[in-house]
């Protein structure tokens, strides 16, 4: 293959994967999301070309070889495909008239070439009855037959295509240094002629499209111009060959449906489909006409706004009328004439076919996109493959990028959307508790010093009437007021606390002496008798870098909490699970209460919050409690059911880096 017959225009590539569910050679690489034609893989078919609806794909271009250096020679001849009435519909009469004003020396009917391999087609199954023959015209099949069906190269006609039967007979009529210039609709034909076996016979290729720009550059108004008619030879049914099975009309082979040892093949995923049966024995056929796209008519280069019937009727109208005028004595004779030209050519194998990674590999990939089993795998196609697994196969050749998968996107987009509105919910939480924090910093100083004083002086009252009289209901009146003192006291060191978070002492914690720790202490209080208590760890290890006596304030509040919640329930069982993943310490504190009404849960780590009887909490533990986890750069969440209980997760991490 020659490099750069078909090319991406990078920045009008737009991730759509079009070309890449089209290639059949699998010759699209995407690299950074740009969609990059891998020129030694091409097949120079163009289907990427047409199904590009960003026109980000561009066609190597001979406009300027043709126009500054062909053009100038003496003699050139143009060589036109039977396809053109599909192209120029309203002005096929005048397309010699305009190919002449251009400065060629001669046009003539690619089709004559048509009719010269025709024969030949016809001995080869003549002479070989028992072997089945691929025809070998349209150079997109041959090219996918030489780099990825390699062993049915033996299976292909060696024969000339019509383009290079014509360009021959121009040589050998006119001799070696004309110059012969092949317009059509087919890119392919763009790398046929840089081929070793035809190369030097067709000085270049113009597609239909390129045509219509040098009429342009020139001012030529084709619409304007006299009708002319193409120089001799003239063609007869080879006129037939861009539509579907116009080889066997041109040769007078019959293509009756019932006629099962010749085939009729056209368009990409039909040629695929023939071409595997072929290699797996299942085609008997004597005969397999095949054509990369459906008839040349419709040619990735066709340049026509009909639709397919259109097209195909434009180019019949055109046989029909050019046939009545043809005279078949002269054009027997002309095929006669040239019984030994040349039209013989061989086939290489240029085997491109990758190796199919390894099983494991294969499922590596599918794993990094949340693939694990069959059921995951959608085959949804919107990376360009067909199925989840050819697109890891893709990956692991090169020619893919993991970023390509629509659902795995989705499914990343849609837990970055969490992990964002997680982050600032939790940002909005913390600079909330910043300011709560420098308020709490300001009215703890303040008040605590005249707490202290009301303290000092009831206790000071007290000892005074204990001495001078003997009135019970007063003692318990100042006890009232020291114990509310007191209450009030434990507020303003828990606002203290809290408004001093931000310091940590690292050392390495071991969270399982922690937690036992307190369950000692907890354990002998009144009323968290009837408790059962159970620690089970699955983690290998449980030291962790933290602060440990802010952590120790962190599990006390959790445990505290499950045990209070548990007050009214006739079953109290608290169970604590310690285990770890790749980056977190996690533990589970799970209790058997009354669970956390669904509005409370959005409140719970907000400070002051609290559910408890009044002068049972401040509602300052789990807002502390949630200041020293993130400090820790670690998260606490809560899982609750009403009526059934409620489990803490805190997550620590195993490293501090």
């Amino acid at each position: 293959m020659v490099d750069g017959i078909v090319q991406t225009i990078p920045y009008l590539c737009k991730r759509c994967y079009s070309c890449v569910r089209e290639c059949p050679a699998i010759a699209i690489r995407v690299e950074n999301g740009q969609a990059v034609v891998i020129s030694d893989r091409c097949i120079s078919c163009g289907h990427c070309v047409t199904v590009c609806s960003q026109n980000a794909k561009s066609i190597k271009s001979d406009i300027d070889l043709v126009l500054n250096e062909i053009l100038k020679t003496e003699k050139v001849y143009a060589l036109v495909a039977p396809s053109f009435p599909a192209s120029f519909p309203e002005s096929y009469s005048k397309f010699p008239a305009a190919l002449k004003e251009l400065g060629f020396t001669g046009v003539v009917e690619t089709a004559f070439g048509a009719d010269l391999v025709s024969n030949v087609y016809v001995e080869e199954l003549q002479k070989n009855p028992d072997l089945t023959i691929i025809s070998s015209a349209c150079p997109a099949v041959y090219n996918y037959i030489e780099s990825y069906y390699c062993e049915l190269v033996p299976k292909l006609a060696k024969i000339v295509s019509p383009m290079v039967a014509m360009g021959r007979y121009l040589k050998k009529t006119y001799g070696n240094d004309i110059k012969t210039v092949f317009i059509g609709p087919c890119i392919a034909k763009k790398s046929e002629i840089l081929n070793p076996e035809v190369e030097g016979i067709i000085d270049a290729v113009l597609t239909f499209e390129e045509v219509k720009e040098l009429f342009t550059r020139k001012n030529i108004k084709i619409s304007e111009l006299q009708d002319d008619d193409f120089d001799a030879p003239h063609s007869y049914m080879g006129k037939s060959y861009p539509l579907a099975g116009g080889l066997l009309k041109s040769a007078d082979i019959s293509g009756d449906i019932l006629e099962k040892e010749i085939i009729v093949v056209e368009g990409k995923n039909k040629v695929e489909e023939i071409l595997n049966e072929i290699l797996d024995n299942k085609i008997n056929a004597k005969f397999i006409d095949i054509l990369f796209c459906e008839g040349c008519i419709s040619g990735p280069a066709i340049d026509s706004n009909l639709n397919y019937y259109s097209r195909r009727a434009k180019v019949i109208d055109y046989i029909e009328w050019k046939n009545k005028s043809v005279d078949k004595l002269v054009w027997k004779s002309n095929i006669y004439n040239n019984r030994d030209l040349d039209l013989k050519r061989e086939f290489e194998y240029k085997d491109k076919r990758i190796p199919t990674p390894d099983e494991d590999k294969i499922k590596e990939i599918l794993a990094k996109s949340n693939k694990s089993t069959r059921q995951d795998e959608l085959n949804c196609g919107s990376c360009g493959y067909k199925t989840c697994r050819e697109y890891a196969i893709a990956i692991v050749k090169g020619l893919a990028e993991n970023d390509m998968c629509l659902p795995y996107l989705i499914d990343k987009l849609e837990k970055a959307y969490a992990d964002l509105k997680d982050t600032q919910e939790q940002l909005q939480s913390a600079e909330k508790l910043a300011s709560i924090g420098q308020l709490a910093a300001g009215v703890a100083h303040e008040i605590n010093n005249p707490l202290g004083t009301i303290l000092l002086y009831t206790s000071l009252i007290k000892k005074e009437i204990n001495k001078r009289i003997d009135n019970p209901q007063t003692i318990e009146d100042l006890d009232l007021i020291a114990e509310e003192t007191n209450r009030c006291k434990n507020i303003v060191s828990n606002l203290l606390n809290f408004a001093r978070q931000g310091q940590l002492k690292i050392s390495d914690v071991d969270v399982f002496d922690i937690i036992n720790g307190i369950l000692k202490s907890v354990r002998i209080k009144p009323e968290f008798r009837g408790i059962s208590f159970n620690v089970e760890s699955e983690a290998d290890e449980t030291i962790i870098p933290g602060d440990i006596d802010q952590l120790k304030q962190v599990y006390l509040n959790v445990i505290n909490n499950a045990c209070e919640a548990m007050d009214e329930k006739q079953v109290k069982k608290i169970s604590i699970r310690l285990l770890k993943d790749d980056r977190y310490f996690i533990t589970e504190i799970t209790d058997t209460g009354n669970g956390i009404p669904k509005e409370n849960m959005n409140k719970l780590f907000t400070p002051f919050f609290t559910t408890k009887k009044i002068g049972k909490g401040t509602g300052l533990g789990l807002a502390i409690s949630y200041g020293i986890i993130k400090m820790h750069k670690g998260d606490i969440r809560v899982i609750s059911t009403v009526g059934e209980g409620t489990t803490f997760i805190i997550r620590l991490p195993l490293s501090n880096n």
